[in-house]
């Protein structure tokens, strides 16, 4: 399928993932949902077979009812241009093949953590009647995070009806094919354990069991020889983990693990020290008592040969009566050892101890136990303990050989007892993300309840306290954690700082962990030592570590003011005042004037000359000492006068000023320096 191509109108191929023995796989992007997606799309030479996509369609449909974090999601089942497809989960990452290659050897703990996801996974399966048939590293994803997902579930049935012989799709499968699957009866869900057995020897060893030239050579090994022994690989592997491979794997289904959860439950233990010393697994089916028959001899009869003559005598006939009467005792001899034989074989046969069914104790205490395998001719052999959420501290579990099936009479039947839930070490995941750790004790049945979340300096999402104790002992699955987690660095909103002193500003960036830098200037209007800008601006988030720039005021810059001397002109404009008006004035001045001077009074009158009038004149200033409100100089006169004035100016600045006379403005101007 080319690049670009769009299905459905909606998903747009991106990329090529991989192939396999039906399909191919493409990375697409979901136009619609904006997100990235798997495509699965049927293989161009199966586009034909009609039974083919028909369970290509059954089986996809029913993985879309599959709902766990360890499944790859189905989203979507279409067809475009007769090619089947499926919409899956997209998960970035590896598959468990090339994790193998790469990180072997893969430390016991991370192991058993990679199996119990995929175990959680095949559990919920097989309880929606869901067999995967073809379990296998190339159809296990691990995401960047460590977490399992599988995918292909149930889809493989429609190529387990396709011939074996098809070495180039199947040689994959068959190393993971269980011995009836590979006789050609029907998988089951002890298939998909066997195969799970498989896949746990390979995490443990590097290499797959079986190998050979074909596929057909391999599967016939599957049910012809034994799976060989992980600890002669690697003596540090414990017996108990070896126990796991050995069961899973048992040729007979009877004898593994008759659930995925039984599984798992074991395995979760097999490093626990306490079965340090568990003896290496055995099936049961290869521990009941061989019957031994005695082999009953042929007989082969002497055939006398007789010669006769053509002319036979008396001694002859006499000769043939007694090798006649030899021949009858000999075989009656023979007659009676056979009846012996017989006989003394039926003696021992009945006198040998007899077949007797082991009866099922599971649920009753061990004296109980005891007691009833006692009746039925049977013996207690060893006892061990181990744990188990359905059945009371005390009680039996099962016992080895398993209860209903027939055994000689004092054969010893081993009793394991429960000593109740399983209980584990809980473990420290302070510093650790929750997501991740959410996942994996998900998967070991813990009740995880929404986290609390608080500002940290952690990194956001990461676990900075729990509510279990590290190396408490607790029961999963009765258990609920609640963790704390970082919701990362609390950020500080700048506060508006303009009327902050350079003290405050000391004092907030101690308090929060910021850098403060400072720098000054001048300022008519903000007040020397304050705030007069700031960055951030206010209103903006600061985290701890981050610089602040702060401007603090050095008050008003100082300016010059020069004083500026500048002569004025004040010009009069002379007012004559009349003759007439003189004398009227002189003689109203002197009417009180005795009559004897009158002659005197007439002559001076006759000789007084023209006065001018005076004029008022006001000078008004505006510098750094006064403004045009009021005159700075005020001057009557009567004739033209020149005034020296005094300005004050500051250093480039200007004044000015306005002359009136009698109220009446003659002149202004600007006076620089």
């Amino acid at each position: 399928m080319e690049i670009g191509t769009k299905l459905s109108g909606r998903y747009k191929i991106i990329g090529t993932v991989g192939g396999g023995g039906m399909a191919n796989v493409y990375l697409a992007h979901d136009l619609i949902l904006d997100r990235d997606v798997a495509v699965k799309v049927l293989r161009y030479d199966f586009r034909e077979d009609k039974d083919i996509i028909r369970r290509f369609q059954r089986e996809a449909l029913s993985a879309t009812e599959l709902v766990h974090p360890n499944i790859v999601s189905v989203y979507d089942v279409g067809e475009e241009d007769n090619f089947q497809y499926i919409v899956m989960e997209y998960v970035p990452g590896t598959d468990l093949k090339k994790y193998i290659v790469h990180h072997f050897p893969i430390p016991y703990q991370k192991v058993i953590d990679i199996m119990e996801q995929i175990l959680s996974a095949v559990s919920d399966a097989h309880r929606n009647r869901i067999i995967h048939r073809d379990l296998k590293p190339q159809n296990v994803l691990i995401d960047e995070a460590g977490v399992v997902k599988i995918t292909d579930f149930g889809i493989a049935v429609a190529l387990s009806e396709t011939s074996i012989t098809q070495t180039n799709s199947l040689l994959g499968s068959v190393h993971y094919l269980s011995p009836e699957q590979a006789r050609g009866s029907m998988a089951t869900k002890q298939s998909d354990i066997y195969a799970l057995g498989i896949i746990l020897y390979e995490l443990l060893t590097g290499n797959v069991p079986f190998e050979g030239e074909s596929a057909v050579s391999i599967a016939l090994k599957h049910f012809q020889e034994t799976v060989p022994s992980v600890k002669a690989f690697d003596g540090r592997i414990p017996q108990a983990l070896e126990n796991v491979v050995l069961k899973a794997t048992a040729k007979e289904a009877s004898d593994r693990y008759q659930s995925a959860e039984e599984m798992s439950a074991d395995l979760t233990t097999a490093l626990s020290p306490q079965r340090a010393s568990e003896p290496k697994f055995e099936p049961a089916s290869m521990m009941e008592d061989t019957k031994i028959l005695t082999p009953i001899p042929v007989v082969e009869e002497e055939e006398a040969s007789i010669v006769e003559s053509e002319t036979p005598n008396e001694n002859e006939k006499v000769s043939k009566t007694k090798k006649s009467k030899n021949k009858k005792i000999v075989i009656f001899s023979i007659l009676a050892v056979v009846l012996l034989l017989v006989g003394g074989f039926f003696a021992i046969a009945m006198s040998g101890p007899k077949d007797v069914k082991i009866p099922n104790v599971t649920g009753l205490t061990e004296d109980q136990a005891t007691s009833k395998l006692t009746e039925a001719k049977l013996k207690v052999g060893e006892t061990s303990q181990e744990a188990n959420s359905d059945v009371e501290e005390g009680k039996i579990i099962r016992t080895n050989p398993k209860g209903d099936r027939t055994v000689k009479e004092n054969t010893k039947i081993d009793l394991i007892v429960s000593t109740g839930k399983a209980t584990e070490k809980f473990g420290n995941y302070v510093g650790e993300d929750f997501q991740v750790v959410k996942a994996k004790l998900t998967n070991a049945k813990y009740d995880i309840k929404t986290p609390v979340e608080v500002f940290s300096d952690s990194p956001k999402g990461q676990i900075i306290e729990q509510n279990i104790q590290s190396g408490q002992e607790v029961v999963p699955s009765e258990t609920q954690i609640i963790f704390t987690i970082s919701k990362g660095e609390q950020g500080y909103v700048m506060p508006d700082m303009s009327t902050y002193s350079k003290k405050d500003v000391d004092d907030i960036a101690s308090a929060q962990g910021l850098k403060a830098t400072y720098n000054y200037d001048y300022s008519n209007t903000v007040a020397a030592g304050l705030v007069m800008a700031q960055t951030p601006q206010a209103g903006e988030t600061v985290f701890r570590g981050d610089s602040i720039s702060v401007t603090l005021s050095n008050g008003p810059k100082e300016v010059l003011v020069n004083s500026v001397t500048k002569k004025l002109t004040l010009t009069y404009v002379a007012k004559k005042t009349s003759s007439a008006t003189a004398e009227n004035s002189q003689t109203t001045t002197d009417s009180t004037s005795d009559s004897g001077n009158s002659s005197s009074s007439s002559s001076s009158s006759s000789s007084v000359a023209p006065v001018n009038e005076p004029s008022k004149f006001e000078v008004y200033i505006e510098d750094e000492e006064n403004n045009f409100n009021s005159p700075v100089i005020t001057k009557t006169i009567t004739a033209t006068e020149v005034i020296d004035v005094t300005f004050k100016i500051k250093e480039g600045g200007t004044a000015r000023y306005k002359i009136l006379r009698d109220g009446v403005e003659i002149e202004s101007n600007t006076v620089t320096q």
